[in-house]
């Protein structure tokens, strides 16, 4: 296993399998703002985006996009804890990590508050030193500032010996941008094809694919 200078993972759609619970809490918001679903595909599409940019995009105004946000949230809180669980083998794959004393950290858009809960829920909780979440930047991804948080906040390794792990082309686009080697995890809710065309470092098949990584000498020029 590669001695990584740090390993960053996305949260929704890369350590939690939460997709249900997004799009139960988009339909549910939608249907009390809007009065109809709109297609899945049109929030699907901006997953790894801060919720209150996706919700902008729905909202009339932003006196409706706030409550809209509030709506989402309280729904959110109400059915979270049944709806989320880790993906196949991440729980142990985190713990290889952390047994290697691998420097982790979750970069994600979700508010801090959701975040730890999700955490909690999926038994990660004991792993992760640093969060940063939609709470603790101005800019959400693809700007880079999440990522360069998340280094700041592990001790400011090289950029070249991270990885970010996510399932968004959003993720890639911060990932690359911070100049950190990207891994996009296929088992998310984004297409091969999609985030191909982010051009990562790695596609990888399942979450262990992070373990046999052949590490920052790879890294392709860009």
């Amino acid at each position: 296993m590669v001695d990584w200078g740090g390993i960053l993972f996305d949260l929704d759609g890369t350590l939690a399998d939460s997709i249900d619970l997004i799009l139960s809490c988009y339909r549910y918001t939608m249907r009390v703002h809007l009065g109809a679903e709109p297609p899945d595909d049109r929030w699907l599409a901006t997953l790894g985006r801060p919720l209150r940019d996706q919700i902008r995009a729905f909202a009339r105004s932003d006196e409706e996009a706030a409550a809209m946000m509030a709506t989402y949230q309280g729904y959110q809180r109400r059915v979270h804890d049944g709806m989320v669980r880790p993906y196949p083998g991440v729980r142990e794959v985190i713990a290889r990590l952390s047994e290697a004393a691998t420097p982790l950290a979750v970069v994600t858009s979700k508010r801090r508050e959701v975040a730890l809960r999700t955490l909690r829920c999926c038994g990660l909780d004991g792993y992760f030193p640093v969060v940063i979440s939609a709470d603790d930047v101005t800019n959400g991804k693809p700007d880079p500032e999440p990522v360069t948080a998340a280094l700041t906040a592990l001790g400011s390794p090289a950029a070249g010996t991270v990885l970010f792990v996510g399932d968004s082309p959003f993720d890639v686009m911060a990932g690359r941008a911070a100049g950190v080697l990207t891994g996009a995890a296929l088992w998310g809710a984004f297409p091969r094809d999609e985030l191909g065309a982010a051009a990562p470092d790695y596609l990888l098949e399942r979450v262990d694919d992070v373990l046999s990584l052949p590490g920052p000498a790879s890294r392709r020029p860009r």
